[in-house]
């Protein structure tokens, strides 16, 4: 069984959002294609309270993607986005969420933020995606959308650390490349074994 893990394709990250990624809205319509080729198909959604820790108005004198120390490593501040109930949470409205078997809300959470789809950035709090992967009987798992070089690349490399077979299709991603992490994040998913397609 092979599932498709659409990330993130939020309003907030495409063109015009709070935390815009360049060239988002542009994998609507190749990520809404393949969705048919796939058993399952899993959105995940960012999904922050007003008072999320992760954004630098809630940290005085910080600015955006500035990085401060959170209990459990390094942080970057973003500017507030995907807060819960907003028009920028919302999927993007081209994207086929009727295809949708499951939607897994992540960063929730106030005090602590959630790339990965998989786990809290504690890298311990689960969000329950593994266990519905295995009451499926899903082992392969392929990977789009957004940021690449974030939320992609920590659900990629916890799927492969808990031994999924994964692969990231690269043209339906886009990244936010902050110094340099785009090439960062492709290097270290391709030693973790993911399939950068």
């Amino acid at each position: 069984m092979h599932a498709l893990i659409v990330i993130d394709l939020q309003v907030d990250f495409c063109p015009g959002g709070a935390l815009a990624v360049a060239g988002g809205d542009e994998i609507v319509g190749p990520v809404n294609a393949m969705m048919a080729e796939f058993d399952a198909v899993i959105l995940t959604q960012d999904w922050h309270p007003a008072e999320h820790s992760s954004f630098a108005a809630n940290h005085p004198g910080k600015a955006p993607y500035e990085m401060t120390e959170m209990p459990y490593g390094p942080q970057v501040l973003w500017p507030v986005h995907c807060v819960q109930g907003s028009a920028g949470a919302a999927f993007h409205p081209g994207l086929d969420t009727d295809r949708a078997d499951l939607v897994i809300r992540k960063g929730f959470r106030p005090a602590i933020d959630s790339y990965s789809a998989f786990f809290e950035n504690d890298r311990s709090t689960a969000t329950g995606l593994e266990g519905y992967l295995r009451s499926r009987g899903i082992g392969t798992l392929t990977m789009v959308g957004l940021a690449l070089d974030f939320c992609v690349q920590y659900s990629a490399l916890d799927a492969a650390r808990l031994g999924f077979d994964v692969t990231v299709r690269e043209g339906a991603c886009r990244g936010i490349d902050l110094d340099g992490s785009q090439a960062a994040a492709q290097a270290a998913m391709a030693a973790a074994g993911v399939t950068l397609a």
